[in-house]
């Protein structure tokens, strides 16, 4: 068993919760949304979250607006939907219920 392999793709599952609860807080700048994710040690690149916000876009959970920065160019400024919101909700509730089921099992 590899079991780097299996902590990487626990921490996949669990990218669209936290890139969806970090967007719920305010809306976010991609840079935003992988600082914050660093803080937490929770490592992401660009590679990878870039993907998972096209997806969001087009699973209509996530929704942006283009904002001019004097240090580059224009900055795409994410943000919730209803939709998305009601999927963060829905997510951390699964998390937290998953959470318990799991400290039953690993507390044996």
């Amino acid at each position: 068993m590899n079991i780097e392999k299996t902590k990487a793709q626990m921490r996949k599952g669990l990218l669209e919760l936290c890139i969806l609860s970090i967007i719920n807080e305010k809306e976010a700048y991609a840079s935003d949304i992988i600082s914050k994710m660093k803080d937490s040690e929770l490592i992401v690149v660009e590679g990878t979250l870039y993907p998972i916000l096209t997806r969001l876009k087009n699973d209509g959970m996530l929704d942006y607006r283009w904002e001019e920065s004097i240090t580059g160019p224009p900055r795409k400024y994410y943000q919730l939907t209803q939709r998305g919101i009601a999927t963060a909700k829905e997510l951390k509730i699964s998390w937290e219920e998953l959470v318990i089921s799991i400290e039953k099992i690993t507390k044996q």
